[in-house]
């Protein structure tokens, strides 16, 4: 610190410490901008990251948030652990329930839960090692144990109802680890050549079986159009030889003799004929006249 002279006529002097406090300063500086980011107490945690505390290599409980901590030098080493959204993918060869060979490829999300981080930790190891411990074996295993109870016609139409069987076996042995399932997706089936010829001719049978049934529903359905045009027609013609009756036709006669009557010019025809012989009419009214 600083030191105050008096002088004989009573005014001070200002001057340099003493020699000792300066050299504990100097050693003071040196500790603060040499040693300090040697021995580094603080910690960063970054965003989407969880501290991992050890003591002495002991894995603490204690599971640091995101932000600055202090720890203690030499005592304390913190782990910075990803809890973020991690992709993985699995593939292998499996059998199915009919024994098809079939090659799957399954892709998985999923992250460390933040709160068993120290846990996840302690058991399996950092996030690279958590992929290759944990989640690949756990996808071709839950792979292989789905497929075997579909037939391989089942895998391709209950394609969602597999991959939900798939996710679901995941989830049951990967809370166990402290690792959380957020979705599952079938990247591909691949069944063999012999496999894929078949299904494709069963489809083309199918396609001509339900060609074939529709052209019978439409000649079915032509039919039945033609013969409720020929019932309705015969119902029409009944119609009207009910509405016949013996008074129409006597009517329709009356009607014809009158047409007849108001055609007659007057004269009665030359000649008739029955089981008489001919007579000339005209001429025996000529006779008659003399």
């Amino acid at each position: 610190m600083a030191v105050f002279d008096q002088k004989a006529d009573g005014g001070r002097m200002f001057s340099l410490p003493s020699f000792p406090l300066l050299k504990w300063g100097l050693i003071l500086g040196v500790l603060l901008f040499v040693v300090l980011p040697i021995v580094n107490p603080f910690v960063v945690v970054e965003a989407g990251h969880r501290g991992v505390v050890t003591n002495f290599g002991k894995v603490s409980q204690e599971v640091w948030g995101e932000g600055l901590h202090v720890r203690i030098p030499v005592m304390q080493e913190v782990q910075t652990i990803n809890v973020q959204i991690q992709k993985g993918e699995g593939e292998g060869e499996s059998a199915s329930r009919d024994l098809q060979s079939v090659h799957a490829k399954v892709a998985i999300n999923f992250h460390l839960i933040a709160d068993r981080v120290a846990e996840t930790y302690q058991a399996v190891g950092n996030l690279g090692t958590v992929g290759d411990r944990i989640i690949l074996p756990a996808v071709q295993e839950a792979v292989k144990a789905t497929m075997a109870k579909y037939t391989a016609e089942e895998l391709i139409s209950k394609r969602s109802e597999v991959r939900d069987q798939i996710n679901a076996t995941l989830k049951e042995r990967m809370t166990r680890h402290g690792i959380a399932i957020d979705e599952v997706s079938i990247v591909n089936f691949a069944f063999s050549p012999s496999f894929n010829q078949a299904i494709e001719a069963k489809t083309t049978a199918e396609q001509l079986k339900l060609k074939a049934e529709r052209d019978l529903q439409r000649i079915e359905v032509e039919a039945r159009q033609k013969v409720a045009s020929a019932k309705a027609e015969a119902e029409a013609l009944s119609l009207q030889r009910q509405q016949v009756t013996p008074e129409m036709i006597r009517l329709r006669e009356v009607e014809n003799q009158s047409e007849a009557i108001k055609k007659w010019d007057g004269h009665l025809p030359g000649v008739t004929g029955g089981s008489i012989p001919f007579i000339n009419i005209q001429r025996q009214q000529a006779e008659i006249g003399r």
